[in-house]
């Protein structure tokens, strides 16, 4: 059985195939029950990201609590949350989740340092590029310290390329350039030596202009000792349209020597949700899962939500949805059923 199982993986490997990954892993493992029980038997976290205003909720609170071994809070972390005013730092929502995390023995993703939307207003106000470094060097440095030791993943800086490959117009590329990602990571990396760094991106998943911008960046700071351990692809996807290069992109990145990661993972349909997409869907979520698994780097796959009830995705696009694993009403859906099947549960 192992030696077939690494038979399928390697011929995955070798024709860059996302289908036959799945189907690899598909074919192997037996026994845990939950997501982060079936990852963890694998070597991997299964999170999802977390709100606070939601762990009231009996049903929301007991399905993260069953089915995940890691979170990343949603908004908790992000700028305009955490110094809402110059030198002002606000963490209760934050601090309350992950107090309920590490009760559970939950694995924490920070999310997100240095990122050009929710930021707080006063940020936008800055004229020069020495002010904006030293407001962003000292978020960072409070941020970061205020959870040190607490934390396994920081999302240090968050979509900072465009599809193109070129670098967003934000104010931290307008005012300080090209050097403000790696003075974000350095500050980091001195804020907290034992949490691991990650750059988080969309739109990057597969073999693309993005990703080989990404991907350029990431090798050069690694060749330079700019304190990078990982990449985060948020994997926001359309059903049937994941990249059919999702594994080799995975791997190259592997092969630069820092973790992979699928970051916000959904997989978003018409709605109301056909028969026929959910299936699709079910597909998808499996091929996921087996690429990750088949990257020996790619060490955490995250949903971008529990639940279809409080999806980002209705309010952004509107008349799609369903993209989660659990409908409105906490029921597990074909995709949840597939996703348990390629962890081996």
């Amino acid at each position: 059985m192992m030696v077939a199982y690494r038979t399928r993986v390697h011929l995955a490997l070798s024709s860059l195939s996302l289908a036959l990954a799945a189907s690899a892993v598909l074919a192997g493992g037996a026994g845990a029950a939950t997501l982060g029980s079936a990852a963890g038997a694998r070597g991997r976290t299964f999170g999802t990201a977390v709100a606070t205003s939601h762990l009231g909720e009996a049903q929301y609170a007991s399905t993260l609590d069953l089915e995940f071994n890691g979170v990343t809070p949603e908004n908790e972390m992000k700028w305009d949350a955490t110094e809402p005013s110059r030198g002002v730092f606000s963490f209760g929502p934050a601090d309350t989740l992950v107090v309920h995390a590490q009760g559970r023995g939950m694995r924490i993703r920070g999310h997100t340092l240095v990122w050009h939307s929710q930021l707080a207003p006063w940020v936008n106000n800055i004229t020069s590029g020495s002010d904006l470094t030293a407001a962003m060097t000292n978020h960072i440095a409070q941020v970061v310290g205020h959870f040190r030791g607490k934390l396994a993943y920081w999302d240090v800086v968050n979509e900072a390329f465009n599809d193109d490959g070129t670098r967003r117009t934000s104010i931290f590329q307008r005012l300080i350039g090209n050097g403000f990602i790696e003075a974000a990571f350095r500050a980091a990396r001195a804020a907290d030596p034992g949490a691991k760094l990650c750059y988080n991106d969309f739109n990057a998943e597969g073999t693309n202009a993005k990703s080989n911008a990404i991907f350029a960046m990431v090798q050069d700071f690694r060749s330079r000792g700019v304190p990078i351990d990982c990449v985060g692809f948020q994997s926001h996807f359309i059903v049937g349209q994941v990249p059919s290069t999702l594994l080799a992109n995975l791997q190259r990145f592997a092969n630069l020597g820092v973790e992979v990661q699928i970051t916000e993972l959904d997989v978003r349909m018409p709605t109301p949700a056909s028969q026929a997409n959910l299936t699709r869907q079910a597909s998808d979520y499996a091929g996921i899962v087996g690429a990750c698994l088949a990257v020996s780097r790619c060490s955490s796959i995250t949903t971008w939500g529990i639940t279809d009830k409080f999806s980002w995705v209705p309010g952004t696009f509107p008349g799609q949805g369903a993209a989660l694993l659990f409908d409105a009403n906490y029921v597990r859906k074909a995709a949840y059923a597939s996703t348990l099947r390629a962890l081996g549960g």
